[in-house]
């Protein structure tokens, strides 16, 4: 495993000594300016490169302190909710050991057959912080990423604080990679798409949102602080597979792909699990 920076096709490798960067993007995270800024001078060096076909990519940040997503954020989805918009943010944690990257499998877990999609933006926060005002919270932003923040419905439910629903093993796809802010021109207006195997599922745009990414970091961060390596999902458009008549659940052989624009395109596969997983064979 290494960090890497990706330039015209290519994996420019961090961890290679004329960079000598950490192996891990939290580790690299926790070095602050100077980390990013090495990282961003790293395609001058004769640092060694690798094909983007010939490489694994593994979820930019592979253990997240925080994993944290925002419930009903954008207007659409609140309505084919049948809610009210709500007044506050609405908060809830996924476990960390949900977390997978591009193309690894999403497992259909035996307990349940409710299994959801929701494409989301994410946020990776780059220092540690409190109290950020709003107009300083792109300052705190290491990058953005795509989020699938796939949901067990039934479990989802049983419970106020939805944590159950969110965390089953493989149901935090996070990737391709880390987005730097300067090159996304307005994260507030960005257009975020899902095809479950070809078909549109979800189309929509960031300016949808209730909450926008400066407000989720204050709110956050007026009560506890953020760290390096945090992952915010920032909530889901309409079009997730509840709220069809029937539902339309993922099951095994479907594919996933969420676009968003500038960012980058998440794809999984759906399998399910078997024994061998279970028992972490």
């Amino acid at each position: 495993m290494c960090t890497g920076v990706v330039t015209a096709g290519e994996i420019v490798d961090l961890t290679d000594s004329p960079v000598g960067m950490p192996r891990t993007m939290e580790d690299l995270l926790a070095l602050g300016s100077g980390g990013i800024a090495a990282a961003r001078a790293a395609p001058n060096t004769s640092a060694r490169r690798f094909a983007l076909g010939e490489v694994e990519l593994l979820a930019p940040v592979t253990n997240p302190p925080k994993f944290l997503g925002i419930g009903m954020n954008y207007r659409e989805h609140v309505a084919e909710l049948g809610k009210q918009l709500p007044e506050y943010q609405y908060w809830f944690n996924k476990q960390r050991t949900c977390v997978v990257g591009h193309r690894s499998p999403v497992l259909i877990p035996k307990l349940s057959d409710q299994v959801d999609y929701e494409g989301e933006l994410g946020i990776v926060i780059g220092r540690r912080c409190r109290n950020v005002p709003e107009e300083r919270a792109v300052e705190v932003v290491a990058g953005f990423t795509v989020v699938n923040d796939v949901s067990i419905r039934d479990f989802q439910w049983r419970t106020p604080t939805f944590t159950m629903g969110k965390s089953f093993d493989s149901h935090g796809p996070i990737g391709p990679w880390i987005t730097t802010p300067d090159e996304v021109e307005d994260p507030g207006d960005l257009s975020i798409k899902t095809w479950v195997n070809d078909e549109l599922r979800q189309d929509a745009r960031t300016s949808d949102m209730i909450f926008k990414f400066d407000e989720m970091i204050a709110y956050l961060t007026s009560v506890f602080p953020l760290e390096p390596g945090d992952v915010l999902a920032t909530g889901t458009p309409a079009g997730v597979g509840a709220n069809f008549t029937p539902p339309r659940w993922l099951t095994p052989g479907d594919t996933v792909r969420i676009e968003i624009e500038g960012i980058g395109t998440l794809e999984n596969s759906v399998v399910a699990e078997t024994e061998l997983d279970v028992l972490g064979v």
